[in-house]
């Protein structure tokens, strides 16, 4: 198999919802006002009724209610709130994939809990925009998803090698398929026409040295991707645990005990939250 069979018109790769293709029109359309973002969000009552649980929950901690997605949109800004959209719609596009090559719900604990650790380290190197690096937790495991559900009995090839092995995941992908799940979720990022941030950190985060355009939000993401495994907060399929690339633990600061101890313990506080928030079960 190579990756070009997974992304043929026949195999149906998910989509994002046309609501959210319109929202983004929408957002980059500079004769387009907040109200008009605000009406294309609205006509998806699901949708804004989360996004409104979201901006109101401690995960902002804004002091009073925000009630409209206008208001949420004058105090947290455009684009982060194309960030929350993005975050929401696209636990929606994996729903058939098999039980018995993927747990759902475990692989989403580990991509939310990977999000939120990436967010709050963001935040604590106050890197611009730390919800833009919180979707690219999300995102990072997504071709897994696209392996598991386009190559259901090669995956059980992969399981094998790991086990038998004790290979690390993507290592175990590249023997059984010649590629992994880094090179089919960035493959997915640039399908989707997401920014180059997410098809880059994607790509990378397992080699966050190679990241030429966003090499702190590749060492973000590769740090909290190892520091979940090891927490246990779900998983994607990982059965080892990597070791921490040492340039992106230096850019992290993660190889400091104290300071690691004290990101555990946050995460651990707002882990539960947060999952409840962004997890929409089947």
């Amino acid at each position: 198999m190579n990756i070009e069979e997974l992304f043929q018109e026949e195999t149906q790769i998910p989509s994002l919802p046309n609501i959210f293709y319109q929202f983004k029109e929408a957002v980059e359309d500079p004769n387009r006002s907040f109200d008009d973002v605000a009406e294309i969000v609205s006509l998806d009552t699901g949708l804004a009724a989360r996004l409104l649980k979201i901006v109101n929950s401690a995960f902002f901690g804004f002091p009073s209610e925000i009630e409209t997605i206008s208001h949420a949109i004058s105090i947290i800004g455009i684009q982060h709130l194309n960030d929350l959209v993005l975050s929401t719609v696209v636990m929606g596009c994996f729903k058939d994939i098999p039980a018995e090559t993927i747990d759902m719900e475990s692989f989403w604990k580990h991509s939310i809990a990977c999000a939120l650790t990436s967010k709050i380290l963001a935040e604590k190197m106050e890197i611009p925009n730390p919800e833009r690096v919180f979707v690219a937790g999300l995102l990072h495991d997504i071709g897994r998803l696209i392996i598991c559900s386009k190559a259901s009995m090669e995956t059980l090839k992969i399981f094998f090698l790991m086990n038998n092995q004790n290979l690390e995941l993507h290592i175990a992908e590249r023997e059984a398929l010649g590629f992994d799940h880094a090179d089919v979720g960035a493959r997915l990022m640039k399908q989707w026409d997401l920014p180059k941030i997410h098809e880059e950190v994607v790509n990378y985060h397992h080699k966050p040295s190679q990241a030429l355009s966003f090499p702190d939000e590749c060492a973000i993401v590769h740090t909290a991707d190892i520091l979940v495994n090891s927490l246990e907060l779900g998983t994607s399929g990982e059965t080892v645990v990597q070791e921490f690339n040492e340039a992106a633990s230096k850019r992290t600061n993660i190889q400091d005990e104290s300071f690691r101890s004290l990101l555990v313990d946050e995460v651990k506080e707002k882990f539960d939250e947060t999952f409840q928030l962004f997890f929409q079960p089947a």
